[in-house]
């Protein structure tokens, strides 16, 4: 049986946003880090290469097979931050009407810089994120 590609690691958090090409991304990284940390109360762990995750929630998935995946997250990609903080339908329009600059995919909230957007209204959405999913998910 395959085992998930991405999972939890033991690499450093903080070598990896250190060793993020871009400058700006890589201060954008950080920002993000220290708002999750504070918002989750949780340490960031790496998940996979690229994901920095903030706890874990459990579920189950298409074949029935219990899994697990950070709560929220985010990646410092080449070409956009990447905040794993959506959940379809359920996200509130009003807050990404009101955020700024930004694309949005299934789970992910894309942003080419952070001052692109408000950051007042970036921390609502990830807060909603973190309480819907402590609301809907077993999590730790």
């Amino acid at each position: 049986m395959a085992e998930p590609k991405t999972r939890p690691t033991d690499a450093p958090v903080d070598d990896f946003i250190a060793a993020v090409d871009h400058a700006g991304r890589r201060e954008d990284a950080r920002a993000v880090c220290a708002l999750l940390r504070e918002l989750t109360g949780k340490e960031p762990e790496m998940w996979g290469p690229s994901i920095i995750g903030f706890g874990r929630y459990r579920y189950t998935d298409g074949k029935g097979k219990p899994a697990e995946w950070p709560m929220v997250g985010f990646s410092p990609r080449k070409a956009n931050l990447v905040l794993y903080v959506l959940h379809g339908d359920e996200t509130p329009g009003d807050l990404l009407q009101r955020l700024g600059k930004h694309k949005t995919g299934n789970a992910c909230l894309y942003l080419n810089r952070l001052s692109d957007v408000d950051q007042g209204v970036l921390r609502d959405l990830c807060a909603w994120s973190v309480a819907r999913m402590r609301e809907r998910y077993e999590t730790d």
